[in-house]
């Protein structure tokens, strides 16, 4: 068993941020959001897409093979992500291994091949092996040539967070040195966002609402639930012991799944999250915790569980709260990692990064240390404890 210390090396998302680190920074310290109303089939809804740009380099590498022109959305955005987080990284020999989820997968092939089944009364060729969860990872490591293990899996909104649990659990028993993690979602299409509508948790904020934000996350005092799909898909290399090219340090980790009353139910005070915030903080004093990323998918109930649940575990030392998804909606497996990154920036860059409609009392002048929160369908909550290398 591995005692040294896990280090995140590299880091890459493509979002409606963009898809360079740089890019994704500036684009945080803008007040502005990247949500937009479009239709999809006869169904109107916001949603966070890519710039046209971002479009274009995922069409041409669609085009560079043509194994690639059958692939869904979802696994072309991660083979895109992990090329970028790989190069950031220098792995050159493939003696890694790759643990990529999402919570839906092939969303846009499957309802494509379901639709075509419907007219037709029989399924395509493709429509099985193009639609798998495991089509991610595998796609991704036929790209990269890797020689390491290949895992996919979901676990709804926390997906990429157990991928990071999971390659450090790879890495502490010494079965492999380096570990490729995170999430890829495309879940823009219109049996998805019919699903989140039939919910009653998607957001109906008209397009010249005075208040301006599609999606409230972490606003409190939200009247009606404004969560918005947002597509992306975000990586992370993990490698062991000191090192020199470190991004941030993952000093605690924390899971819990709690009792659920109904099937998409979290308690009034997010016991799961309590439970995964307490592990993850281990001995650490919470007065050393600067600031939460927290999960807040807009909803009423969600938002407002998890900041309870945060004030039942820090009490009176309460860090700085804050979320990405009233920028960039909620990208369901992938969200976790993309909130990670967010963490890590503001670690970097020792800036607080606020959601512009919340009144804060104070932020923190320094980070040191950063959690991040997610939690999907199920109850099942991932905390991740990061400090600076």
């Amino acid at each position: 068993m591995q005692h040294e210390p896990i280090y995140i090396t590299a880091l890459s998302s493509i979002s409606p941020l963009g898809t360079s680190l740089k890019e994704v920074w500036e684009n945080y310290k803008r007040p502005d959001h990247f949500l937009g109303e479009k239709t999809y089939d006869n169904i109107t809804a916001w949603g966070a897409s890519f710039t046209e740009d971002t479009r274009q380099k995922i069409l041409a590498l669609s085009n560079s093979d043509t194994k690639y022109k059958n692939l869904d959305p979802s696994v072309l955005y991660a083979i895109y992500a992990a090329r970028e987080t790989i190069l950031q990284a220098g792995w050159q020999d493939g003696n890694f291994g790759v643990n990529i989820g999402s919570s839906r997968g092939a969303t846009a092939l499957f309802e494509k091949y379901h639709s075509e089944f419907i007219q037709k009364g029989e399924a395509s060729t493709l429509s099985s092996p193009t639609t798998t969860l495991g089509n991610i990872s595998s796609w991704v490591a036929h790209d990269l040539q890797t020689q390491g293990p290949e895992i996919s899996h979901s676990i709804t909104c926390s997906t990429a967070l157990h991928s990071l649990l999971n390659g450090v659990a790879w890495l502490k028993s010494g079965m492999a040195n380096k570990f490729l993690v995170g999430g890829s979602e495309a879940p823009l299409t219109p049996f998805t966002i019919a699903q989140m509508k039939a919910l009653k948790i998607y957001s109906r904020f008209e397009p010249n609402d005075p208040e301006g934000y599609p999606c409230r996350a972490l606003d409190l005092d939200k009247k009606q639930n404004s969560m918005v799909l947002g597509e992306a898909a975000s990586m992370a290399c993990l490698e062991i012991g000191n090192l020199d090219n470190a991004l941030a340090r993952i000093e605690g980790l924390g899971y819990a799944t709690e009792i659920l009353e109904h099937n998409i139910s979290i308690s009034s005070d997010a016991v799961c999250f309590q439970r995964s915030m307490a592990m993850a903080l281990g001995k650490t004093d919470p007065k050393e915790v600067d600031v939460v990323v927290m999960h807040a998918p807009g909803t009423i109930k969600g938002d407002l569980s998890e900041v309870t649940a945060i004030k039942k575990i820090f009490g009176k030392d309460m860090p700085a709260l804050t979320t990405n998804k009233w920028k960039v909606g909620h990208s369901f497996g992938a969200s976790g990692m993309l909130s990670l990154e967010l963490a890590v920036l503001m670690l970097q860059h020792q800036e607080f990064i606020p959601v512009p409609y919340v009144t804060y009392d104070v932020v923190p002048k320094q980070i040191n240390k950063v959690m991040v929160n997610a939690v999907g369908f199920g109850g099942n909550a991932v905390s991740i404890l990061l400090g600076k290398p």
